[in-house]
């Protein structure tokens, strides 16, 4: 994976740069989450790259190597009554700073995934399909989608009805079916509701 984007900033000095991404802005039910990771100088990490494009086997392996080699990992969470309240674009932002906040030492320049955020203060560059093609961005993706996946994993056990340990919460034709036979439960986003029924597809108020 490649790392020009935090070598323009280590070349210059700025040695705390942290790459940022979230996990679950799309779903029906459960949190987005963000972290935020820092490593250091020229650290590499064979086979991290964008969460979406590994098994889960693969990040669960990757989840730990990152852990142990990087100088700091921070995690925000955003649950989804905020996100109902303010919407998921706020949310996200909300959940990206609180992984920042979460990071020690403070980071001194922030790699963000996507082409917007709203920051507190710390320099940072938006990168499209970062987690994909910057090294710190795709090992925070890999950091949110897990520690996403087992927070959905664990809320299986309280709703067992709705399958989220398979889907994670995505509007998958299980999940939909069985919205549909039990209706919504405290962890399903009221603010996105059922736009046609035949297709089974949600969408944002």
């Amino acid at each position: 994976m490649d790392t020009s984007y935090e070598l323009e900033y280590w070349k210059r000095g700025i040695v705390n740069v942290a790459g940022v991404d979230e996990a679950g802005r799309g779903p029906l039910a459960g949190p987005v989450v963000a972290a935020a990771v820092i490593f250091q100088p020229n650290v590499q990490i064979e086979g991290v790259n964008d969460s979406k494009k590994l098994s889960p086997k693969q990040r669960a392996i990757l989840y730990d190597r990152i852990y142990e080699r990087a100088v700091s990992v921070g995690i925000g969470i955003v649950d989804q009554s905020e996100i109902d309240k303010i919407n998921i674009l706020q949310a996200t932002f909300q959940a990206m700073n609180m992984a920042i906040g979460n990071l020690k030492p403070t980071p001194e320049q922030l790699l963000i995934d996507g082409n917007r955020f709203k920051g507190n203060g710390i320099p940072f560059t938006t990168i499209v399909n970062g987690d994909a093609i910057c090294f710190s961005i795709a090992a925070a993706s890999v950091i949110a989608k897990v520690t996403r996946d087992r927070l959905m994993i664990c809320y299986d056990s309280e709703y067992p009805m709705y399958g989220f340990s398979r889907h994670k919460g995505y509007g998958t034709k299980e999940h939909i079916a069985a919205i549909r036979k039990y209706g919504l439960c405290n962890l399903h986003r009221r603010s996105f509701h059922l736009r046609d029924k035949q297709l089974g597809l949600f969408e944002r108020k």
